[in-house]
């Protein structure tokens, strides 16, 4: 198997141990050894890439992944896309997040039934580049709730952005068909949103007997749940029922924080903070005013899911990066400013969100025996980074400073051999 050779490289393995100048031998799509200084490692006839001192580190991964979100300002139109060019759309995100160092990601909800399972499909069989990809469900709300876009008078639409359920065997049935698609992971809407005034984030929706009927289904196909709640109501709803992926947990209180320290090994917690923060600073040129963003309730949110996550982290629960990107004021290709906000917002050090995003990314992945450190034996998914990210963590936003993107041995983003001493100068 070819072998490929990272000499003269500052190792950052992700585990939370602080970095030293090594090498690390690929061979074919895993680490083959890591060693201690740069002259520990050999191989005849490798390729050697020279880092001069840039940091290689693992792949990242997003927890909260929305392919199918076109950067529009609604929800509406994210649904309205025709499904050709939608399934075009998610094919160029995937690469577009490859290319970014997001080897990996996690579904989180898609626009429209199988786009998820075709893209993941197409990436797995070398069709489209793309990261390892966990396919999700569409969100499956209930009348009223977060997703559900009817009209009064146009009960069942062909083009609501959710699809809605009404009590435990409706649920059983729309579980069922998109376990028949081939999801990983079924998304529900338990709490409401901000977004939709009719149903606000403090507010909870699907009644105990509608989660557990999915979560029985779930079960049964041996897949996960991953419910869309920010209410404190709604986080002890999913804690009691088994869920495994809660995304926000803006709102909390003490049972639900002792709920979700209890379950800490068990569960995940991907909080969006992206899009709370772009709806207060960066939400006015798509009509929405700061002072308008306000009455809608986000500074509040805000707030309420700093104290939450402070003390979420605090306890030693497993909070990742993943900040429902995809809307007009949350693009697409700016994930890596989770890293930063786990900082700013939530008492995070950067070697902590660091390993938010890659040792917790590859647990997540549901392969956290593999994935996530720069390891031996290890996949080979890793990044080569002009600079120090624990000095500046945006470097981790910026093209130019990723020098080399590899995923499963392969380079997505190759520095150029013949070039490769020059490359990685120290931050």
């Amino acid at each position: 198997m070819a072998e490929i050779l990272f000499t003269n490289v500052r190792i950052l393995d992700g585990s939370g141990q602080m970095p030293w100048t090594g090498a690390v031998l690929v061979q074919g799509n895993r680490i083959k050894q890591v060693g201690r200084t740069p002259a520990s490692v050999s191989a005849f006839g490798a390729t050697v890439i020279d880092g001069a001192g840039a940091t290689l580190m693992p792949g990242m991964v997003e927890a909260h992944t929305h392919f199918s979100w076109n950067d529009a300002a609604t929800l509406q139109e994210i649904q309205r896309m025709p499904v050709e060019e939608h399934v075009l759309w998610c094919a160029k995100v995937a690469k577009r997040y490859l290319e970014a160092g997001w080897t990996s990601c996690v579904g989180a909800a898609c626009a429209k039934p199988r786009l998820d399972v075709v893209i993941r499909d197409a990436i797995n069989k070398g069709q489209i580049p793309g990261p390892r990809y966990l396919a999700a469900s569409q969100e499956i709300t209930v009348p009223g709730g977060l997703g559900d876009e009817t009209l009064p008078h146009v009960p069942y639409p062909e083009f609501s952005f959710g699809v809605l359920v009404n009590g435990a065997d409706d649920m059983r049935r729309v579980v069922r068909m998109f376990l028949k698609y081939g999801v990983d992971s079924i998304k529900l809407n338990l709490s409401g949103d901000n977004f939709t005034p009719q149903a606000p984030a403090n507010t909870t929706w699907m009644t105990d007997a509608e989660v557990a009927a999915a979560m029985e289904e779930i079960r049964l196909r041996g897949k996960r749940c991953a419910v869309h709640a920010r209410s404190a109501a709604s986080v002890k709803q999913a804690l009691r029922h088994g869920v495994e992926i809660i995304y926000h947990a803006s709102f909390t209180d003490e049972e639900a924080l002792d709920m979700l320290e209890e379950h800490r090994d068990r569960i995940f917690v991907a909080p969006g903070m992206a899009i709370l923060i772009a709806m207060l600073e960066a939400a006015e040129p798509y009509g929405i005013s700061r002072a308008q963003a306000i009455e809608m309730g986000y500074q509040i949110e805000l707030e309420a899911a700093v104290e939450s996550l402070r003390a979420m982290h605090k306890r030693g629960v497993r909070v990742l990066p993943g900040g429902d990107y995809g809307f007009a004021f949350t693009p697409h290709g700016e994930n890596a400013r989770d890293l930063e906000f786990f900082v700013k917002y939530l008492g995070f050090t950067p070697m902590e969100a660091i390993r938010a995003a890659t040792q917790y990314g590859g647990q997540i992945m549901m392969k956290g025996n593999e994935l996530g450190l720069v390891k031996e034996g290890y996949l080979a998914d890793l990044l080569l980074v002009d600079g120090d990210p624990l000095a500046n963590l945006a470097i981790l936003r910026e093209p130019k400073r990723l020098l080399a993107v590899m995923k499963d041995g392969q380079f997505v983003k190759a520095p150029p051999v013949a070039a490769a001493r020059t490359l990685g100068r120290a931050a």
